[in-house]
């Protein structure tokens, strides 16, 4: 499978380039910065907020997967992110590649039925814009995107570790082990994450992975 990335140089898009190029796909590893991720990967630096540049790096690929995050500069992210994915979108469509993966957040779990977690009574201030700017994104691809997407929330926690194999997948639902903690290694999440790219379970819907 020849997978486009972009935003491969974060913690979250290091990790799942990683897991690609492991199970033989090839990569091309798209970033600001151009650096490789990886060794073994395709990388070069691209703007994503540019349609025209999207669609001349996505054609011919299979998939395109955007672990792209919010600005996070002290400004309202929300439609500096929304910008960011409607172009994406374009490029993808315009490359005509029907196959797009999207990093999301977990803010918008449920906590129960309609009770989104980033709603809750404190949750963290400094994580609310990122956590609402992902949910106006989600949003955007559940009423007015028309590629094969699939949006990935991880769990409430999502830091370097172990690479498992082993972690629960659902849909809206804020995923908790029995001691209430929601956690996810970026290393599975990468796993779970190249799992829908290959299997293609959840098609236009959201999907969540933790422990």
């Amino acid at each position: 499978m020849r997978i486009v990335l972009f935003g491969a140089t974060g913690m979250v898009g290091s990790r799942i380039a990683a897991e690609a190029r492991q199970r033989g796909h090839q990569v091309i590893a798209v970033s600001r910065s151009g650096r490789s991720p990886v060794p073994g990967v395709t990388a070069t630096a691209a703007n994503a907020s540019d349609p025209a540049k999207v669609a001349a790096l996505a054609t011919g690929a299979d998939a395109v997967a955007s672990a792209c995050a919010p600005p996070r500069d002290g400004s309202d992210p929300t439609e500096p992110f929304l910008a960011l994915n409607r172009a994406l979108v374009r490029g993808t469509r315009d490359a005509g590649v029907r196959r797009f993966m999207v990093v999301g957040g977990a803010g918008s779990l449920e906590v129960a039925p309609g009770q989104a977690l980033c709603d809750q009574p404190g949750f963290p201030e400094a994580y609310a814009a990122e956590a609402l700017a992902h949910r106006a994104a989600l949003e955007y691809f559940r009423t007015d995107c028309d590629l094969d997407w699939t949006y990935v929330s991880p769990a409430a926690e999502i830091a370097p570790g172990e690479r498992t194999g082993r972690f629960r997948v659902d849909d809206d639902r804020l995923l908790t082990d029995a001691d209430g903690n929601s956690r996810i290694s970026a290393e599975d999440y990468a796993v779970a994450f190249v799992d829908e790219l290959e299997q293609g379970a959840h098609p236009r819907a959201r999907m969540s992975v933790a422990y």
